[in-house]
């Protein structure tokens, strides 16, 4: 199976139906440089390793499963020479299990859009590992139009508050979030003030206590938020 196989085989799981050809060529010649680069460093023992780490083969079918496909995909988006300014999951699948594979992805990436990808409090606590992690790249965050609820909220300001995090842009337009998703995010921020810069909460129920206490960060001195959205 050489690279253009690999590309397709990979594409036929990720174009869920929609026509990317932009997408599927970028794949193929992501394939391409990696392996071309490799063989020409004249590493076949890392080239075949990279072949059976990330392909099952069962009774000479060349089937691979979904895990070491998205792996693969993960792998390829990692090798590129380009730095990864932004992932946009929608391009692939907009999955929670998805992200979850693709979190190595995340955390190199610059901005992460994950805006409308049916994600929930699980995403929030794998992404809170990301934002905790002092070798993250992560600077912009959209994850408006997830039903991330309080429960999520609570999770991701656990990542929120880490003095690793260096996150400037968080969007969580129409998540669901009420009173007590916005004291858990107040209360990180003010644990960690020296970052976030945007924060947008429209579309969702702050109420009046959630409003005051996000507010309030905007006249502390050592915050650095200076802009907040909320309301319809």
């Amino acid at each position: 199976m050489d690279q253009k196989e690999l590309a397709e085989r990979l594409w036929s799981r990720v174009s869920s139906g929609r026509s990317q050809r932009k997408l599927k060529v970028d794949l193929q010649q992501r394939f391409e440089c990696v392996f071309e680069g490799i063989a020409k460093a004249g590493a076949p023992t890392l080239l075949k390793q990279i072949y059976t780490e990330l392909y099952i083969t069962e009774g000479g079918s060349s089937e691979v499963n979904q895990e070491h496909e998205w792996s693969a995909l993960a792998f390829i988006l990692l090798s590129s020479e380009e730095d990864l300014d932004q992932f946009e999951l929608s391009r692939y699948c907009a999955s929670e299990e998805v992200l979850l594979r693709l979190l190595p992805v995340v955390k190199a990436s610059t901005k992460a859009l994950l805006s409308r990808c049916e994600l929930s409090d699980r995403s929030c606590g794998a992404l809170a590992s990301v934002l905790s992690s002092q070798s993250s790249s992560l600077r912009v965050l959209d994850l408006s139009l997830n039903d991330l609820k309080d429960s999520g909220l609570k999770l991701l300001s656990d990542g929120l508050k880490s003095p690793h995090c260096k996150l400037e842009t968080l969007s969580l337009s129409g998540c669901l979030v009420s009173e007590e998703g916005c004291a858990s995010l107040a209360s990180a921020l003010r644990s960690n003030p020296s970052h976030l810069r945007e924060l947008d909460l429209s579309y969702n129920h702050p109420g009046d206590t959630g409003v005051k206490l996000l507010s309030a960060l905007l006249e502390d001195p050592h915050c650095t938020l200076h802009t907040l959205r909320y309301g319809l």
